[in-house]
């Protein structure tokens, strides 16, 4: 994919999350809706209205420039093995790495994690020599991986935290604002199975686009949140209970 096929293609994503159309869109920079689909489809933008289009959506053309070049990356990936084992047998370093994937500077990392100097420092060179992270000058620290990480089902740190992430997300009525609980049984073919499961799994990936849109935004304008996607055969106990009640 060409450096332009890439930066439309970033531009493209961004206006989905957004929940923007190319009419909203066009009514933002001043042209008509058929201007911005040519433009789109022609690959015609000037730097002036790659700018306007930038400031309608809601980015940087340097926020642009570096989601466009992620895309060479998938938008999420798999740490090895070690590099798994070595955060699940410690906390704090999985804390830390955590919080780098998240965007965070470090002076938060030290105020959440309640760190010195001295214990950060420690923490970055861990991950510098598990080639997580780069330690830079200045008690600062880039990413190697990411800036999405999927943890293998049967991985060291899904086995660790796994049950109690799920036992903490799960306690909430899910009745307030920004919570949403649905669930849904019903018998489907293989095929529609096979076709929801890829929806789920496109959500997912949509989920990451808007963690990688956000990285770089103040930290008052987002705040932590988790996604659950769960799907497998099942059948309610409660039909269990009414077959041996029978008996």
């Amino acid at each position: 994919m060409s450096e332009c096929a890439r930066i439309i293609d970033v531009l493209k994503r961004t206006l989905k999350t957004r929940g923007m159309t190319y009419r909203d869109l066009a009514g933002k920079v001043n042209l008509s809706e058929a201007s911005i689909k040519r433009v789109f489809a022609e690959e015609t933008f000037t730097l002036q209205r790659l700018e306007k289009i930038c400031n309608a959506i809601g980015i940087t053309m340097g926020e642009l420039v570096r989601m466009s070049a992620e895309t060479h990356e998938p938008n999420s990936q798999y740490l090895s093995l070690e590099q798994e084992q070595l955060l699940a047998a410690h906390p704090a370093l999985l804390a830390c790495f955590y919080l780098l994937l998240n965007g965070r500077p470090s002076a938060e990392i030290q105020a959440r994690l309640d760190l010195n100097d001295r214990e950060l420092r420690s923490l970055y060179v861990k991950l510098d020599d598990a080639r997580l992270a780069e330690l830079l000058p200045g008690l600062k620290a880039r990413l190697r991986v990411g800036p999405v990480v999927n943890w293998r089902s049967d991985g060291p740190v899904r086995r660790v935290y796994e049950r109690r992430v799920k036992a903490e997300f799960l306690q909430s009525e899910f009745m307030g604002d920004g919570e949403a609980l649905h669930f849904h049984s019903a018998e489907l073919s293989e095929a529609s199975a096979a076709l929801l499961a890829r929806k789920l799994e496109q959500l997912g990936h949509e989920f990451a686009d808007y963690a990688k849109l956000d990285r770089d935004l103040p930290i008052k304008k987002k705040r932590s949140v988790a996604l659950l996607l769960a799907f497998r055969p099942w059948v309610f106990s409660m039909f269990d209970g009414l077959k041996h009640a029978k008996k």
